[in-house]
């Protein structure tokens, strides 16, 4: 008798410290964040913005990230992981655009609201919202200051684009293409990398967004033609690869590199010469702006609105570099320090 009392009372003082628990801490909302990779300090930085965000908002975020860039199936899992955990939304920078949309579908169809982050999906409106850098603009400020850095010998350049892996996601597309079209080069089909018939372009290969791989592009396409004296890379780990191999045949000093992120790293080479100018974008901000969608759309399901005139929240861009060309806006290494990040 005295068990049942008890188990009684307990029962009831339970009831009565839930009815007291506010319904946010009893459903706390969740989000997910999956990233190409963990350890490219701009997917880093990303998590940190969104890590930030999320404890500000009383959100409890899981992180996901594939091996290396290009890891499709590790974040096909992350999204199942997310969906049977109950998430309430996904932030996403996809390895593969157009072979993740059937899983995006899935976690949209159970209720979630899917964000890209930098990276379009193919089509974009796969994903509910993006939120990212104008990459094709980004492409075009460093193809339009190269081509001004060069002046009259951008006309006989020797070109070797590297880019980010063989599937093309819609950001190494945009990069690609905004960079050749800003340098002043007629395109093909601008939503394919590598079909264009400039005499210029010396090639192409991919890098997987590191430095090893930015390395083994840089020689492989050094073989192809020695001569190469502008290189356009998909971002700066790539870059600081391609000057490693161009340091090797001592040729670091007379080979133009340009690239996209603007990183805090990238911003330091920028400054030493590695790199003659970065298109920087903003990736924490990309992320808290991602949490802050999730949230809102947990509370009353709303969804963000992109950038008017664009079919994406525009976050920003600005060319970095300290060899300003005239008609082109760009900003100083000291400012691009001072932003890095975002």
């Amino acid at each position: 008798m005295k068990k049942t009392i008890l188990a009684t009372t307990v029962a009831a003082l339970a009831m009565s410290v839930a009815a007291i628990v506010p319904a946010s801490a009893q459903d706390k909302i969740g989000a997910c964040l999956i990233t190409k990779t963990d350890t490219n300090p701009f997917f880093v930085k990303m998590k940190e913005g969104a890590t930030a965000k999320a404890e500000e908002l009383g959100i409890e975020l899981k992180s996901f990230a594939g091996k290396v860039d290009g890891d499709h199936e590790t974040q096909v899992a992350a999204i199942e992981t997310c969906i049977a955990d109950g998430a309430k939304g996904i932030l996403l920078t996809a390895s593969d655009t157009s072979s993740i949309v059937s899983a995006v579908k899935q976690a949209r169809d159970a209720g979630l609201l899917v964000i890209a982050l930098d990276t379009p999906l193919d089509p974009i409106d796969a994903a509910d919202a993006t939120f990212a850098t104008d990459n094709y603009k980004a492409g075009v400020l460093i193809g339009e200051w190269a081509k001004g850095k060069l002046g009259d010998a951008a006309a006989d350049a020797k070109i070797a684009t590297l880019d980010l892996n063989v599937s093309q996601p819609t950001v190494d597309v945009l990069r690609n293409q905004g960079f050749l079209d800003g340098f002043g080069i007629d395109l093909a089909d601008p939503n394919v990398i590598g079909d264009e018939s400039d005499p210029r372009i010396v090639g192409s290969d991919v890098t997987d967004g590191n430095e090893e791989g930015g390395r083994r592009a840089m020689e492989n396409l050094l073989a192809t033609d020695p001569e190469i004296n502008v290189v356009h890379t998909i971002n700066e780990p790539a870059a600081a690869g391609a000057y490693e191999a161009l340091k090797a045949i001592g040729r670091e000093g007379d080979v133009l590199i340009v690239s996209v992120d603007g990183g805090c790293p990238g911003v330091q080479n920028v400054k030493d010469g590695v790199i003659g100018a970065t298109s920087q974008q903003y990736p924490l901000l990309m992320a808290s702006l991602g949490i802050e969608a999730i949230a809102a759309w947990a509370k009353d399901g709303s969804k963000p609105q992109p950038t008017e005139g664009k079919d994406f929240f525009d976050t920003g861009v600005a060319l970095v570099t300290d060899e300003p060309v005239d008609g082109v806006d760009s900003i100083s290494v000291e400012e691009g320090m001072d932003k890095c990040w975002g």
